[in-house]
Order: C-alpha cells, then sequence, then structure tokens
C-alpha cells in the first residue's frame, strides 16, 4: 500500500513549477482540517503491471494538481494506492479495506475487466462512488451498471465499432480469433463477432486463451491453418506482447493481416520491430499536434517521469480529476450528490486531451471520448510507433443507453 500525500505533493511542486502546467504555489490547508481520500486499486505487480503504473503516474500528476489549485471542497486530497496483481478476488479485497478500514471517500482503478466488476460490486455494497479507469467490458456501464460507479475508458463495443469497419474494407470478411479467456475477452470478440455476421462475414474459429499465458504457438498454429483474411488477437498487455513476439517467430505478420480491438504504447514501444506490425486502436494518443493542451501535458510528465505519456497515464489523470471536478461542483465529497454532478459533466480541454466533446453520459455514466484506430509502425522509433489513420467520436461508436441494458439503481 502507498500513501501519497502532503509530503510528496510539495516534494513534486518543484518539477512542476518549472512545467507547462505549472499552478500557482500550494496552497497552505488548514491545520486539523480532516484530508479527502480517493483509494486508488490497480495492478503494480503482474500481467498488467506497466499499465497499471501508467494509470498511478497520471493520478499522481493530476493529484499534485488539484491540490495546488485548492484540493476538493477546499481540503487536501490523499491518493492511497492498493496493488490489484490483476486478481479481480484480492481487488474486492483491497476495496473493502479502503473502504472500511482507511475510510476514503471515494474509488478509483482498475486495469482488467474482472477486476472492475469485482471493484464495482463492493463499492456499490457500500455505496461509495467508483471511477472505473481501465476495466473495458460492456457490462460495467450495461448490465451491471450502478449509480454509484463511472468509467473512463471506452467500452469493448466501442472499441470493436470503431476498428471494424476498417479490417472488413481493407482485408475481407473471414476472422480468426485469439482471444483472452475473461470478462474483456469474451465481451469484445462477442462485439466483433456481432459486427462481423452482420457484415455477411465469418468466424472461423475463437481460441480461449489463460491470462499470463507463456505459450501461445498451439493457438498461432490453428489460427494459421484456418487461413483467415484477418487474425484478431485480443489479448493485452504483457500477453499481447509475448503473442505478437512469438507471431514474429513464426512469420505470421508476413503472411497475413493481423489486428485486434486494443493495444497500447506500453506494449508497442516494448516490441521489437519485425513484431510490432498489425491495425489496432488507442484510447488516447500522446501526438496531437493540433491540441495545445496535449502539448503542454506531455511536455510536463515526460518533465516529470522522462517517459511519454500513454493513454493509460490519460485513464489516470482525467479519473482524478473527474472525481474533484464532481466533488467541487457538488460542494461535497457524499457519493451520491458528486454521482449526480458528474452526469451529463463535460471535461475542460485541459482534462479532456482531445478534441471533441467528452462528457459523461447522464443514462449510463460511460465517458464519451474518442477512438483512434490507426496501424503498427515497424520501422517507428519510440515513442512514435503507431499512425493513427482517424478519430472517431465516441458518440458515433457507442451503443445507445436503451441498449446497454443499463438501469441505474438510485436509492430511494
Amino acid at each position: 500500500m502507498t500513501y501519497v500525500n502532503r509530503r510528496s505533493v510539495l516534494k513534486a511542486g518543484a518539477a512542476l513549477a518549472t512545467s507547462a502546467l505549472a499552478m500557482p504555489p500550494l496552497l497552505s490547508y488548514g491545520r486539523g482540517e480532516k484530508a479527502v481520500k480517493i483509494g486508488m486499486i490497480d495492478p503494480v505487480t503482474a500481467v498488467y503491471a506497466a499499465e497499471g503504473d501508467s494509470e498511478i503516474s497520471g493520478a499522481r500528476m493530476a493529484l499534485d494538481e488539484v491540490n495546488r489549485s485548492g484540493g476538493i471542497t477546499g481540503r487536501e486530497v490523499e491518493l492511497i494506492i492498493e496493488d490489484s496483481a490483476a486478481n479481480a478476488g484480492l481487488a474486492q479485497q483491497k476495496a473493502y479495506k479502503l473502504m472500511d478500514r482507511d475510510q476514503v471517500d471515494m474509488l478509483m482503478g482498475a486495469v482488467s475487466s474482472a477486476v472492475a466488476l469485482s471493484v464495482n460490486q463492493a463499492a456499490h455494497d457500500r455505496g461509495k462512488l467508483y471511477m472505473v479507469t481501465g476495466g473495458h467490458a460492456d457490462q460495467v456501464t450495461g448490465s451491471e451498471c450502478h449509480w454509484n460507479t463511472f468509467r473512463i475508458c471506452t467500452t469493448t463495443w466501442m472499441l470493436a465499432n470503431g476498428l471494424a469497419q476498417t479490417m472488413l474494407r481493407k482485408f475481407g470478411k473471414r476472422w480468426y480469433f485469439i482471444t483472452p479467456d475473461y470478462a474483456y475477452g469474451h465481451t469484445i470478440q462477442a462485439a466483433y463477432a456481432k459486427i462481423l455476421t452482420k457484415a455477411g462475414g465469418t468466424v472461423l474459429g475463437n481460441s480461449l486463451t489463460p491470462l499470463g499465458a507463456t505459450d501461445f504457438s498451439s493457438f498461432l498454429i490453428a489460427a494459421q491453418a484456418s487461413k483467415p483474411d484477418v487474425l484478431m488477437v485480443l489479448v493485452g498487455g504483457g500477453d499481447q506482447l509475448t503473442l505478437m513476439k512469438q507471431a514474429a517467430q513464426f512469420g505470421l505478420p508476413q503472411r497475413m493481416p493481423m489486428g485486434g480491438g486494443l493495444s497500447e504504447l506500453e506494449v508497442l514501444s516494448a516490441l521489437p520491430a519485425e513484431a510490432r506490425r498489425g491495425w489496432w486502436e488507442l484510447e488516447w494518443w500522446w501526438n496531437q499536434p493540433k491540441e495545445p493542451h496535449v502539448i503542454k501535458f506531455v511536455e510536463a510528465y515526460r518533465g516529470r517521469y522522462n517517459k511519454t505519456p500513454s493513454a493509460r497515464s490519460w485513464f489516470g489523470y482525467a479519473g482524478l480529476h473527474a472525481l474533484a471536478l464532481g466533488a467541487n461542483r457538488a460542494k461535497s465529497v457524499d457519493s451520491r450528490k458528486v454521482a449526480r454532478a458528474l452526469e451529463g459533466m463535460e471535461l475542460p480541454p485541459e482534462v479532456a486531451l482531445q478534441p471533441n466533446k467528452i462528457y459523461f453520459r447522464a443514462g449510463d455514466h460511460q465517458l464519451m471520448s474518442n477512438v483512434f484506430p490507426g496501424e503498427a509502425l515497424p520501422d517507428g522509433s519510440v515513442p512514435n510507433v503507431f499512425k493513427i489513420a482517424e478519430v472517431v467520436d465516441g458518440d458515433s461508436v457507442a451503443l445507445p443507453v436503451a441498449e446497454t441494458s443499463c438501469k441505474l439503481d438510485y436509492p430511494a
């Protein structure tokens, strides 16, 4: 467990003072005044550790900015971090600990959908606001939505819908899938299969892989034998890194089009050139030259962490800022009041960090953000490892609220 409190805020203040996002000097909070506590549950270890680190880094950067601009309702904000280790059961235990022992006012975090769903249940049980940063399964803001849960990252349907037409148009309608065997994988594969079938295409096969697999050869051999127009790789994080390296050893990227719903800067940067292939979708990208706030954010992030921010960095950054914006709008940290304040709220440009209207839909609490489909660059140098084909606004690829199965269950 890691506490990020006033001491770390002071330490980071000097670095921020020279950044493009520098704010006025750190405010002096009243002695004895109770701090607002935000609990963050993310993987510090295990298969999604790199993505978790980026989310935490983004949240810490936002924490300093929030505290330097007055905190939440005039009170200092503390961030308490717990390691989920990408384990849903452990994450739920950590959620109860944060709420019952640490007495946090709000929760945030998650890289995997299974973790998001388990923390979602615990937060609803205690009536505590929960900002999901990175768990994509449709159910989070769909069939298992709750009044107290909001989500920063896109849904699996948005990811599939944002890339499917490109793959159909460029490569054909016979697809083979390699899918992680848990909530995220099942929902994104189902979304792709529905879109593919509706377009007259064929699912040639679907190999389910365990989380943390080290050998994907049997799945790759089965995919190759089916002779697909497209091999859809839906595994993420460290698993995607391992699979693409092994696919390159088989020579598959040169013999068949490959792609998937989601990739990340963390994965693309770690891949060798021969394995950095295919069409993917990102949920935020650091190189947006027409967005001045993005340029300033990237400069500040690099100055602080000596690396380029990823979509996960933005998830953590936007997630913590959104909690602060909602609570300050509500003039309270009461979860029900903050939830009402967040409904329909548009993120300001310096937090949204992308074009188009970025806002929380009132009907399901899903953030309507853009998706960034494009192609991995084998010849690119880090961090120039991806070429955005287009920026697709969230409203155009999301299911209407009426089709999400979400029924918000506010207490009477």
